[in-house]
């Protein structure tokens, strides 16, 4: 363990009260504080929740809020003791321990991302950008296998306003797909026909050779399961992107 070291008695008071200056920084730290029959992490968290139970929210308690911080306390250890010592020593000691503290644990919150909150919503993983078929979209798609042998199953998700271009699944016989709706919100169309608006648990089943297109609403994420269905000589044939005439009819 390194030695603790303390100084800050002889650099403030050393010519007005050296006495006080010596006791502070050889006795209380240079003595007390490295002794190891308690650990210098649970010395430091006594140390502010003394200074707490006293009243003394003041510069010194920032301090040793610090010192706590630096022997391996983290925020939420310290936000943990501060409520329990709030209940015994009083609520309003708490609140003003907690300005300082909010200072002390000042690491930077990692923002969270659209798509990882919507990500928390659905029970399958959103998988990685789509970004083999990405000239068959418009925005971002992102795609995660669920299976792929026996039946093979896929979980597409579409970014706000994000669609695939219009297509046919060809077969000559058997053939065609399934769509299970997870998550958010999207839209299903048949060439000629009006849009199905799709909500987590919808089931849209589409023959072989019917033009159609898939994809989000305007105004959220959207997810379905793909469901591929086995046929013979089977493929998918690309045609046109949905305009934007066909596509801001959508609310």
């Amino acid at each position: 363990m390194k030695k603790i070291v303390q100084t800050a008695g002889r650099d403030q008071l050393g010519d007005f009260a050296p006495e006080f200056a010596h006791y502070n920084d050889d006795i209380l730290f240079g003595e007390n504080w490295n002794n190891q029959d308690i650990d210098t992490k649970t010395r430091s968290i006594i140390t502010f929740v003394s200074l707490i139970s006293q009243g003394i929210t003041d510069s010194s308690l920032k301090y040793h809020l610090q010192n706590a911080k630096n022997h391996g306390v983290t925020k939420e250890e310290a936000a943990a003791i501060i409520t329990n010592t709030g209940f015994y020593a009083g609520w309003p000691k708490a609140w003003a321990a907690f300005n300082l503290a909010k200072e002390v644990w000042n690491e930077p919150t990692k923002a969270v991302s659209e798509k990882d909150k919507y990500a928390s919503t659905i029970m399958f993983p959103i998988g990685e950008p789509n970004n083999a078929y990405a000239k068959y979209f418009i925005g971002q798609s992102y795609l995660a296998p669920i299976s792929t042998s026996q039946v093979k199953m896929f979980n597409v998700t579409f970014e706000p306003k994000c669609r695939n271009n219009w297509h046919i699944h060809r077969a000559k016989t058997g053939g065609g797909q399934i769509l299970i709706a997870i998550g958010g919100r999207g839209y299903y169309q048949e060439w000629g026909k009006e849009p199905i608006e799709m909500k987590p648990g919808d089931v849209i089943n589409i023959p072989a050779n019917v033009k159609h297109w898939h994809g989000a609403a305007p105004d959220s994420w959207f997810s379905h399961i793909a469901v591929e269905i086995d046929g013979f000589e089977t493929s998918n044939e690309w045609l046109e992107p949905v305009n934007d005439d066909v596509y801001n009819k959508l609310k």
